[in-house]
């Protein structure tokens, strides 16, 4: 056995890292799109918008560890804080209404406050405005 024996995964760490495989894969996914393409700014939120809907379901499937989930919380609210940082920020926004694939049409898709969609449209009729 060449005393590997020792480095031998018990059955219940197989779970964990069976868990944490199906958690990372997501974020492994985005990453290579993200590094194979040529991102723009539109793509961001759709990106991080399919990252948060998954970490929202490991993080309330009762099949998880809770230790998986309560790592799974962390990462989705450290992303919360970077989502929050987008709504802040009008480039995001006129990128998204813009962008051919989404306009406002992405956002009702994924039932953003009504409100929110009649700023977004505002602001970029405001900034079409002042700039032409």
């Amino acid at each position: 056995d060449l005393g590997l024996r020792k480095f031998e995964l018990a059955d219940h760490e197989w779970k964990v890292v069976k868990q944490l495989h199906t958690v990372l894969k997501i974020l492994k996914d985005d990453i290579l799109f993200f590094s194979h393409s040529a991102p723009d700014l539109a793509t961001a939120i759709p990106a991080m918008d399919h990252i948060h809907k998954h970490l929202t379901i490991y993080v309330h499937n009762k099949s998880y560890l809770k230790s998986i989930c309560s790592v799974v919380s962390l990462a989705k609210a450290t992303l919360d804080c970077y989502y929050l940082l987008t709504g802040s920020s009008e480039i995001y926004c006129i990128a998204m209404v813009l962008h051919p694939c989404y306009k406002l049409a992405y956002f009702k898709i994924m039932y953003w406050e009504e409100e929110w969609i009649k700023t977004a449209e505002a602001l970029v009729c405001d900034k079409y405005t002042h700039s032409y």
